[in-house]
């Protein structure tokens, strides 16, 4: 006989282990199925970890940095990777830890163990068990793409995940791929010591964002070493006596860079392959992403996709808000929807790079009247107290309803002070709420109202 439940959840990435505790709350019987890591990407190999391995490069960095601070450091700075292994999985694995106690504290929630499939729209299989419920939520996430590139499977290389378990440092780290996970990567290992070269398609890194972000990204890691190789065709992979060689160019015959190890960071496909999803009538599309309403509904009544397979974002903090979306939607009498989000991201290199809204290129092609300000972090006194000038702050508002249509801030603590468009914007306010405002001096964020009462028109 199946098993019945109200509710079934499969993966436990961020939304997951939120939602079967609203489940719970509202006395919900409820199974959460996880067949690998629980917490999913953010909490084993994306979020927590990354981001602890950038804390101990920035260590790192600002060690080699401490003469000019008037700090003198004897001897050469020397990175231990087998410890800085042992911190990042520590913390990692208290996050895990910390998940897996919470959803097996609940009383309605069974955390079941194995790979869950499709019987029909209403029940799924897991290690030979049918478990049925009126309700399924699918949210199993995204992992890394292989590419299909000549030789790439004749040669070993990383993913974002299978990187977390170096303990050594790479001699020569190749990372093809010149967006966010490539370009944290990059930076990360070359504080470390590695020689680091980024192999990029397109013309420019970063290519969703305008092209001064991506120019002083660019310069920024170039700075401190990092190589890059752009406008990259014809990519093929070959073993060498003591590594790896990347073709790069068709172009006056083959040219390669060869390293010592390769990371591969080109996007991210669905998990939804192998679940059965035609067994319940599941559409997808081609990339394996589910379809969705503004609601997160699938197209089959009962069941919904949240978090990073269903297309409609690919970060932790939309992840939680498909949460926030469905648990209002099915127990607050509250119509919240996809659309009703606001596009918000961080790339974590240092300095950190916040980004909300649209781009100005966006703005361009929408043919609105718009102002823009920008301000470089030179003339920020909090910037040069710490040493640290790069980037810049840019602010583009609606020159008829004053609302704040997008910002870049690229800089010391930009994804933090982000925040003060960001709230300010689903408040639909005008921009003079915040240039009239009073701030902290000396901070960041005390620059925004500067950099908006300074705007002029965007021609």
């Amino acid at each position: 006989m199946p098993a019945n439940y109200d509710a079934i959840i499969i993966g436990t990435g961020q939304s997951g282990p939120a939602l079967a505790s609203r489940l719970n709350k509202e006395g919900q019987k409820t199974a959460i199925i996880e067949r690998k890591l629980v917490g999913g990407t953010c909490v084993n190999v994306g979020c927590t970890p990354t981001k602890t391995l950038v804390g101990s490069a920035r260590i790192a960095y600002l060690a080699r940095q401490a003469r000019e601070f008037g700090i003198s450091i004897e001897g050469d700075i020397a990175v231990d990777m087998a410890r800085v292994k042992a911190r990042k999985d520590a913390i990692a694995g208290a996050s895990n830890q910390g998940v897996t106690d919470w959803l097996e504290g609940m009383d309605k929630v069974d955390l079941i163990r194995g790979h869950a499939q499709f019987v029909d729209s209403h029940s799924v299989e897991v290690n030979g068990n049918v478990l049925e419920a009126d309700r399924i939520f699918i949210n199993v996430g995204t992992r890394a793409r292989a590419p299909d590139w000549p030789g790439i499977d004749d040669v070993p290389y990383f993913t974002n995940s299978s990187i977390m378990d170096v303990d050594f440092l790479p001699a020569h780290l190749i990372i093809i791929g010149g967006s966010y996970v490539g370009l944290e990567f990059a930076q990360m290992y070359r504080r470390f010591g590695s020689k680091v070269t980024v192999i990029e398609m397109h013309d420019r890194i970063i290519g969703r964002d305008d092209e001064d972000v991506s120019d002083a990204v660019r310069e920024i890691l170039e700075g401190e070493g990092v190589r890059f190789r752009l406008q990259a065709d014809c990519i093929e992979a070959r073993a060498t006596g003591d590594g790896i060689a990347v073709r790069v160019t068709c172009e006056k015959g083959p040219k390669e860079v060869t390293g010592s190890h390769l990371l591969i960071a080109i996007g991210r496909v669905a998990n939804s392959d192998d679940l059965g999803l035609d067994a319940a009538g599941i559409e997808a599309n081609q990339s394996g992403f589910i379809n969705v309403d503004d609601a997160l509904r699938t197209n089959v009544k009962g069941i919904w996709a949240i978090g990073d397979v269903n297309g409609r974002g690919a970060f932790t903090h939309t992840s939680y808000n498909d949460y926030e979306i469905v648990a209002a939607n099915l127990f607050d009498d509250e119509s919240r929807k996809v659309s009703d989000r606001i596009l918000c991201y961080g790339l974590f290199i240092d300095p950190p790079l916040g980004r909300v809204g649209m781009t100005e290129k966006q703005v361009r092609d929408s043919g609105r009247r718009a102002l823009v300000g920008k301000r470089m972090m030179t003339r920020v006194a909090r910037a040069r107290e710490f040493g640290e000038t790069r980037g810049f702050i840019k602010i583009i508002v609606d020159a008829d309803s004053e609302e704040i249509l997008g910002a870049a801030i690229l800089g010391l603590n930009g994804d933090e002070a982000i925040h003060c468009l960001l709230d300010t914007m689903y408040a639909r306010q005008p921009y003079t709420v915040i240039s009239r405002a009073v701030h902290i001096h000396p901070t960041v964020a005390e620059l925004i109202p500067t950099v908006l009462q300074e705007m002029q028109p965007l021609e």
